[in-house]
């Protein structure tokens, strides 16, 4: 058994398989899932759990050098979008519109599913390296 850090399967795989560039993306209940990407879905109900919590996690194992959001977040969801800089800390961090993001997350090494229903909690992660 795993002593520490992501238990889930799924989440521990596909990060190990991340290289340099590759995405991850975390997102809320209701963003589009198409069938053909690695889904991961952590959504047990609404608000469980909770976007934030998920991110936190993730960046504890993954080297991120940017992020990506829709722009939407500044106007819609500011209080999230200040906790997510507080987390990010000083990874580069992007915005394309609402309809972009989905486009490029459909490329994505994996869509993790929260339960999260504040609108646009929505993140590509983009893999960094470590050295």
């Amino acid at each position: 058994m795993k002593k520490r850090g992501i238990l889930n399967l799924p989440i521990s795989k596909t990060l190990a398989e991340l290289g340099h560039t590759d995405k991850l993306v975390i997102c809320d209940a209701g963003l589009p899932i198409p069938q053909d990407v690695n889904r991961i879905d952590l959504a047990l109900k609404a608000g469980t759990p909770k976007f934030i919590e998920v991110l936190k996690t993730i960046l504890d194992e993954m080297v991120v050098e940017k992020a990506i959001f829709a722009e939407e977040i500044k106007e819609i969801s500011p209080e999230l979008l200040k906790e997510v800089k507080e987390a990010l800390g000083d990874i580069t961090i992007e915005f394309t519109s609402h309809e972009e993001f989905k486009k490029s997350s459909q490329k994505s090494k994996g869509i993790i599913r929260t339960g999260e229903v504040t609108p646009y909690a929505n993140i590509i992660l983009i893999s960094g390296v470590d050295f």
